[in-house]
């Protein structure tokens, strides 16, 4: 991991797939001995191999080997859909569905509308310069999530406190005690959705059944655990790395300002050419396995990279200019495979709608002199710390 990694790994992810797709690496962006598998088609046929398991017992156990652990440990928090195989990952996922449906993400869109109309209307009374992070693209995220989910309001700041410990490089026991907070919030928060069931997805996840199975307790609370970090690192991370993009390539955001019905087409390009996600929760070989003519033993940790395999130019051409016209499908910034997002129509939703207002409510913002980008030090999430704009009013 060499210095300035965090801040731009792009330039990092390019030297190793020029060296080849698939390299063996002393330690990968994960932190551990393994594989880091870096070209587009290759990374496709990882997250679509079924040889390659995510079963956190299986990680564990090979993570044992260099005497590591899982950045998560706390069962209560990893029982869930994309820590499991086949057939506990189809059950689980099937299960989380029917509380997921397209048809109820559809119809949280003028609810998505309303949230983000206020935070804009907060931000015009600051006025001035702005920290774009902390007063719009936090916030809408996590409002909606937390809606979905009927957690309180002013119970949403201890977990965006909880998951920034538990995803960046905090020690091992800040991670243990953010944990153990979590587990005994949404473990009281499931027990009060159990006595009295709201219109939320808790309470539909709760009485969620197919063909007379349920979801356990502690998978009900490892699912609500996996729905809060994705529903709110993904996007808030989408609307943040797509500004910045846009910063870094004014003639794109001039086009966008002149024809806002790209947008949905300009989303795809943010999640492909600096996605929120750097990288696939961990894998294990359970046999020997072979991409781009390399050959991984059994028993071995894969890392797999979507920031690296978007910026592949054998599948994208010039991956390292932002094009919002760009015909961008089949980018792997929401995974591939069957621990493709389920998320994701809603990260989509939120994402437009935070362009669409953004643009129309203050169509002259520009970044501020005063801001440096300053990137979250984490090997799963790639994200600004902060993203000061002037408003233009």
């Amino acid at each position: 991991m060499a210095e300035g990694f965090h801040d731009d790994p792009h330039p990092h992810y390019a030297a190793w797939r020029g060296k080849s797709p698939v390299l063996r690496m002393d330690r990968t962006p994960g932190g551990t001995p393994g594989w880091l598998i870096t070209g587009y088609h290759e990374v496709r046929a990882a997250l679509a191999d079924p040889t390659l398991s995510k079963a956190s017992g299986n990680v564990e156990q090979v993570l044992a080997r260099y005497g590591s652990r899982p950045l998560i440990t706390a069962p209560w928090l990893v029982q869930n859909m994309i820590n499991s195989d086949p057939p506990d990952h189809t059950r689980l996922r099937r299960l989380a569905a029917t509380a997921f449906t397209p048809k109820a993400i559809d119809a949280l869109r003028p609810r998505i509308e309303e949230i983000t109309a206020h935070l804009l209307d907060d931000l015009a009374q600051d006025g001035g310069v702005v920290d774009l992070m902390a007063g719009f693209a936090a916030p809408l995220p996590i409002t909606v999530i937390c809606e979905i989910l009927g957690i309180a309001h002013d119970e949403r700041g201890d977990f965006q406190s909880w998951t920034r410990t538990l995803i960046g490089h905090s020690p091992a026991e800040a991670r243990a005690a953010a944990s153990a907070s979590m587990v005994t919030f949404l473990s009281e928060l499931v027990a009060a959705k159990r006595a009295g069931p709201g219109q939320d997805m808790l309470s539909a996840l709760i009485q969620a059944r197919d063909e007379g199975d349920a979801l356990t307790e502690r998978e009900l609370i490892a699912t609500a655990f996996l729905l809060l970090v994705a529903g709110y690192e993904t996007t808030v991370n989408l609307i943040g790395n797509g500004l910045n993009a846009l910063f870094t390539h004014p003639a794109q955001l001039a086009a966008l300002r002149a024809d806002p019905s790209l947008i949905p087409g300009a989303v795809e390009e943010f999640l492909r050419f600096d996605g929120p996600v750097t990288q696939a929760s961990l894998r294990v070989t359970t046999v020997p396995v072979t991409y781009g003519g390399v050959e991984i033993p059994a028993g071995e940790v894969v890392q797999v990279s979507f920031l690296a395999a978007n910026r592949d130019p054998a599948r994208f051409p010039s991956p390292d200019t932002l094009d919002i016209r760009r015909p961008a499908a089949g980018h792997v910034a929401f995974g591939h495979g069957i621990h493709y997002c389920l998320g994701a129509p809603l990260a989509r939703m939120e994402a437009e709608i935070a362009f669409t207002e953004l643009l129309a409510r203050f169509p002259a913002f520009s970044r501020a002199p005063r801001d440096v980008p300053e990137w979250e030090p984490s090997d799963r999430i790639r994200g600004l710390r902060a993203l000061w704009i002037d408003l233009g009013v």
